[in-house]
Parts: structure tokens; C-alpha cells; sequence
């Protein structure tokens, strides 16, 4: 559908992503819709969409839904080029039963969040130093679960292996067990025994590698945060795993986050209300990322180890009658307001 919008008309975009075809939709500023068009997934797509959607008028904001994935070149083409984006989430699903599912109904559902103000979130730009970090963390992160596979199967071989190589390698250490198996030089892969230590072998080698890759992206790591947040990393319980989970949740303009309080719901930290009655009393929240609340939940663990003020701190509040998870709660929010400062302090021209 293609309609000519009056000159000097404000326009809202609406995106609906996918892998291959992004589908937009044009509302005006009374909510008419204007057009509905595909796109290709590519820069001189993004360019068509961009200038297609200029010729209903001036382009007044852009709702994206999906700008961690599929939707996150064509969030980072708008924000280059000087247009408000704004992150929206999928249609719930009563929403979706009433109105039905497909691209362009999703696109223009996209713009009138945007209009109605039920979507107001910046999306992460992902151009800058902190998405570095995300992709190296998630190199380390595919590394570290491949490399406890193959520990686990490494001892699960060694269960059910022939006699002799059981007994000979049953009681060793897992260092050890890798060093021993990657020395093995088997013979004929016909013989149950000899095929065993193939199996051994070649697994306890691809140990070594994952190793040598961890090493590798750990030194890579520690360099980036300690340049990205010196701050941060100097904190009490914050060292490079916790700093750049927390830097990633942030994303590389922090200031998308108005207040500490956005911050420690992104992080699933915030006070849930869960009273009734003459109950009053607030419960931890289940939402938001779970990664940053488990960065969270470390650096609480190594304080009530070792920084005094947090264990006074515990006394104080078990005396007034809160369970160790709602002081935890409490904990938790006062790291988040920690760390917030500290975020804040980022450059937001870092390379």
C-alpha cells in the first residue's frame, strides 16, 4: 500500500526483522498508515528503507524490534544517521490473538508502540569498545562449555573402557587424565582397546586446544576491560568476568540508562512489591537479565567473605527480621547503584 503524505508531514517507522527481509511500515502523526514495504538485510537495503521512508516526510522516530539480533545493522544505519531509534518488544500474545501474526501487521505494530509511548527504550548502538567485549565473551563462553564437554567425556570413556586402560587411568586427576591421553599412540582402531584410546586421545587434545583458546581470550579480556573501566574493575568481588558482564548489559552508551533504578531492573535487582494485608514487604525479581544479576550475585558472595561493612550490614538487617534472600535483594540494589556511577563514568567516544 503506498499513500503520498503531505509536504513537511512527521512520520513513524516501524520494523519488523528478520535473517534475509526486514519489513517497515510509514504511520503519519494521526496513526494513519501510510505504506508497507520488504527490504534486504544488507547496507543498500538499509539505504532503500531510509529513503523510501523519507519520502512520506520527515522520519520522527523508528521502532525496531529485535536490535540485539537480526535487527541490529539496520538500528545501528538510523542511529548513524541522526534518527531516534527506539527498541521495541514483539506484541504480546493476547495482542497477537486478537489481531493476528504477520510481518507487515508486526511492523506497524512496531510504530504505534512508538506513538503510544509503550515503547520508549534506546537500543545499544554495538559500535564501540564494550561490544568488542561481548564478542570475545562469547568465544569464551562457547569455549569454556566445549571444553567441560569434553572433560565430562573424557571420564565417561574412561568408565567404560577395557580393563587396562580403567585401571590405568580411573584414579588420575583431570589435568592429569588429559596429559596421559594425549600421549597415547594407539595402534589398529579394529581393536576395542586401541579404539578407546583414539577416542581418548583425540578428545584429550581438543582439551589442550580449548585450553590454549581460553588462555588466549582471558589475556585479550583482562587487557580490554582493565582499559574499557579501570573504575569498575577496582572494585571490591568486580574482576574481569563480573566487569565485562556488567559492561555488556550496559551496552557502549551507558547513558541509554536514566537512573540507577533502570539500571538494577535491567539487572533484575529492583524491589518487587509482594505485599497484602498488613504484610509489607517486596520479594527478589525474577526479570531482566540474569546474566548481570548473577555478575551481581558474585560480587555479593566475595563481599560477605571479606568486606566488613557487608557483614555488619547482614547483622544489622537479620536482627530486624529479613530472610538471608531479601538481604541478598537489598545487597544487590545497593551494588547496582555502585556500579551505575561507575558506568556512567565511561567515555561515550571510546573507540
Amino acid at each position: 500500500m503506498t499513500t503520498i503524505a503531505d509536504d513537511g508531514c512527521r512520520v513513524t517507522v516501524g520494523i519488523d526483522t528478520h535473517g534475509e527481509v526486514h519489513v517497515a511500515a510509514v504511520l503519519d502523526e494521526r496513526g494513519r498508515l501510510l505504506a508497507t514495504e520488504s527490504f534486504v538485510t544488507t547496507s543498500k537495503g538499509h539505504r532503500q528503507l531510509e529513503q523510501w521512508a523519507l519520502g512520506f516526510g520527515v522520519i520522527d522516530a523508528v521502532g525496531i524490534e529485535g536490535t540485539g539480533a537480526w535487527g541490529a545493522g539496520v538500528a545501528r544505519h538510523f542511529s548513524a544517521g541522526g534518527h531516534r531509534v527506539v527498541e521495541v518488544d514483539r506484541p504480546d500474545r493476547k495482542t497477537r490473538r486478537l489481531r493476528g501474526k504477520s510481518d507487515t501487521i508486526d511492523a506497524e505494530a512496531a510504530a504505534r508502540a512508538v506513538q503510544a509511548g509503550t515503547a520508549t527504550g534506546t537500543p545499544k548502538t554495538r559500535s564501540g569498545r564494550i561490544e568488542a567485549i561481548r564478542a570475545l565473551r562469547v568465544a569464551r563462553r562457547s569455549a569454556i562449555k566445549a571444553r567441560s564437554q569434553a572433560a565430562h567425556q573424557l571420564h565417561c570413556l574412561v568408565s567404560t573402557a577395557p580393563d587396562g586402560v580403567r585401571d590405568e587411568l580411573r584414579t588420575l586427576r583431570l589435568v592429569d587424565l588429559v596429559e596421559t591421553a594425549a600421549r597415547f599412540r594407539p595402534g589398529d582402531p579394529r581393536d576395542t582397546t586401541q579404539a578407546t584410546k583414539t577416542a581418548l586421545r583425540s578428545i584429550a587434545r581438543r582439551y589442550q586446544q580449548l585450553t590454549v583458546e581460553l588462555e588466549n581470550l582471558d589475556e585479550l579480556l583482562g587487557q580490554l576491560v582493565a582499559e574499557t573501566a579501570p573504575n569498575l574493575v577496582a572494585l571490591n568481588g568486580v574482576g574481569t568476568d563480573v566487569a565485562g558482564q556488567l559492561l555488556v548489559t550496559a551496552g557502549d552508551n551507558p547513558d541509554r540508562l536514566r537512573s540507577d533504578a533502570a539500571f538494577s531492573h535491567l539487572c533484575g535487582s529492583s524491589p518487587i512489591p509482594a505485599s497484602s494485608g498488613r504484610t509489607n514487604r517486596h520479594r527478589l525479581n525474577r526479570g531482566g537479565d540474569r546474566a548481570a544479576n548473577a555478575a551481581l550475585y558474585r560480587i555479593v558472595l566475595c563481599r560477605l567473605r571479606w568486606d566488613p561493612r557487608t557483614r555488619h550490614y547482614v547483622e544489622r538487617r537479620t536482627k530486624e527480621g529479613l530472610t538471608k534472600p531479601e538481604i541478598i535483594r537489598c545487597l544487590k540494589r545497593y551494588i547496582a547503584r555502585e556500579i551505575y556511577t561507575k558506568l556512567n563514568r565511561l567515555p561515550l567516544d571510546h573507540p
